[in-house]
């Protein structure tokens, strides 16, 4: 009977399998079949069915095979390497050729599934801490509805997330692929050019600019004078590449113009795999793309967005995992953490013994109690060891702010509003220790609380301290890295790498790294 994507969805989310039977194979090629599926997962497709062929009918590949070889073959397309799901065709009427070409078609879908569902690698290889396992397939279970299913193609697609910025992703991937297939357009660096200057090579940044869908076709470029509508289309790229949309050209800005295309596919398929990653979420949630230096609060009414500042990139990178947020706390206390007081706090209380009281810091003992601000040769020793620990009261100059959004987690990082405000006029905003720091808290509190902006400022007059509220419901707040976004709007954005990930995830993606062990049995023969 053959089987819808709606079905097959339904059947994949099983959380556990029933225990494999082995039923004997009745055939030659049967046997062979059997021999060859010496992993796990190859054991439980083939073992409830008497090892059978499942791809052949009368020596043939059948439709369901080439409607999955088709896939395999523009792996490309949805940012996976072709080459990992190579199939060598079947000789007919020869049993060994035709149980090869079987192992191996079923370990070459086994392992396309498992890419396009939930990602190449583990995120934890890489230092994402998202739980990948939670979204696990029974992948023999997958082969077996894919084996009968009268519409593959669909049956795929429902495996793949279906978040729109998964397919947004896609659609910026063919268009960066169509870019990286035509000859790159080098537009030649100046030290600076500015509006109203006069730039021999215009033309070819107009080449390029349209190339990149910045400069409309019809946009009148005359002559070598930087000006008009060039200038408006040069503000646009430098928005979409993280980087000041003041139209002045500048050596950053001639780098992002030069970055080879196929660098861009690159970043476009990296995003996918970390999309595959992607814990699901609810209807409401918020989404911090460290590269973007953005928070997205995302519900069914639309999307609260504002500038933030992440952990530094030098010793205090802002870690990528996921969670919820529980409680807004209104004008928080702050207790610093170990590593701040002991390299940070403690060398200034050396230099002035003063520093703690001038600045609204208290210690408190090894019982939580708060002993004043005054520092004596045992109380800096006490510090020095961490026996006694600083904590910074509430108010304007709190390093919180007055607004704190919680979501606990092991790495102690949360959401919080701050008193230097200037940051957040800078274009690369990797200020913190580690935490996050929104721009608008009153917008962002009145959201996560569905309270009004007045009534927050008016739990702010109260002047209570370390005010604690609690959501309605919890909201999931993730937090990504992400240098390549397609946006709604259709337009695709660019970030620097600023922590290194991409490369690391470059080299995790590497094809000795990718090799899954469902593919092995069919490698080696």
């Amino acid at each position: 009977m053959k089987r819808t994507a709606l079905g097959l969805v339904m059947l994949i989310t099983v959380s556990v399998a029933a225990q494999t039977v082995d039923v004997a194979p009745a055939t030659n090629a049967a046997r062979i079949v059997r021999s060859l599926a010496d992993t796990s997962d190859l054991h439980n497709v083939y073992a409830p069915i008497g090892s059978r062929l499942l791809w052949t009918r009368n020596g043939k590949p059948t439709a369901q095979a080439q409607a999955l070889l088709s896939l395999f073959v523009t792996a490309e397309t949805k940012g996976l390497r072709s080459a990992d799901y190579a199939v060598a065709a079947p000789a007919a009427g020869d049993d060994a050729s035709l149980a090869r070409f079987d192992v191996a078609m079923t370990a070459a879908t086994l392992r396309y599934v498992a890419h396009l569902h939930s990602g190449r690698i583990d995120p934890h290889s890489v230092g994402f801490d998202f739980d990948v396992a939670a979204k696990q397939l029974y992948l023999p279970a997958v082969v077996m509805t894919l084996a009968e299913s009268n519409d593959v193609a669909s049956a795929i697609a429902a495996l793949e997330p279906q978040q729109p910025e998964y397919r947004r992703l896609l659609t910026a991937l063919a268009t960066y692929r169509r870019i990286a297939s035509e000859p790159e357009i080098v537009v030649p660096a100046v030290a600076k050019l500015s509006p109203s200057d006069h730039y021999d090579a215009l033309p070819q940044l107009a080449a390029k600019l349209r190339r990149l869908g910045d400069l409309t076709a019809d946009a009148k470029v005359d002559g070598t004078l930087y000006d008009g509508a060039i200038v408006d289309a040069m503000k646009h790229f430098q928005k979409r590449h993280g980087l000041e949309a003041d139209g002045v050209v500048s050596r950053r800005t001639f780098a992002a113009l030069n970055t080879p295309a196929a660098a861009r596919v690159q970043q476009l398929e990296w995003a996918l795999e970390r999309a595959r990653w992607m814990p699901s979420t609810s209807d409401a949630a918020v989404l911090v793309n460290i590269p973007e230096f953005t928070l997205h609060a995302v519900d069914r009414n639309g999307e609260l967005a504002m500038r933030v500042v992440v952990g530094q990139a030098a010793g205090h990178k802002t870690p990528v995992f996921d969670g919820d947020i529980q409680h807004v706390v209104f004008r928080p206390s702050w207790s610093v953490p170990t590593r701040i007081q002991r390299n940070e706090i403690v060398p200034k209380v050396v230099r002035d013994r003063d520093y703690l009281a001038r600045n609204r810091y208290e210690i408190v003992d090894g019982t939580g109690r708060a002993i004043g601000s005054s520092v004596d040769d045992a109380t800096l020793a006490a510090l020095r060891t961490g026996a006694f620990r600083v904590r910074q009261k509430s108010g304007d100059a709190n390093a919180l702010g007055l607004f704190k959004f919680v979501f606990p987690n092991d790495n102690d990082v949360y959401l919080h509003s701050t008193p230097a405000q200037a940051l957040f006029a800078r274009t690369r905003r990797d200020f913190s220790h580690g935490c996050i720091r929104v721009e608008d808290p009153v917008a962002l509190a009145a959201w996560a609380l569905q309270w009004s902006p007045e009534k927050v400022r008016a739990a702010l007059a109260s002047k209570r301290e370390d005010l604690y509220v609690r959501l309605d419901k919890t909201i999931p707040v993730v937090i990504l890295y992400n240098t390549a976004v397609a946006t709604a709007d259709g337009d695709v954005h660019f970030y620097d790498d600023i922590y290194g990930h991409d490369a690391t995830l470059a080299a995790a993606l590497a094809p000795a790294h990718t090799q899954p062990a469902t593919m092995l049995a069919a490698a080696r023969r």
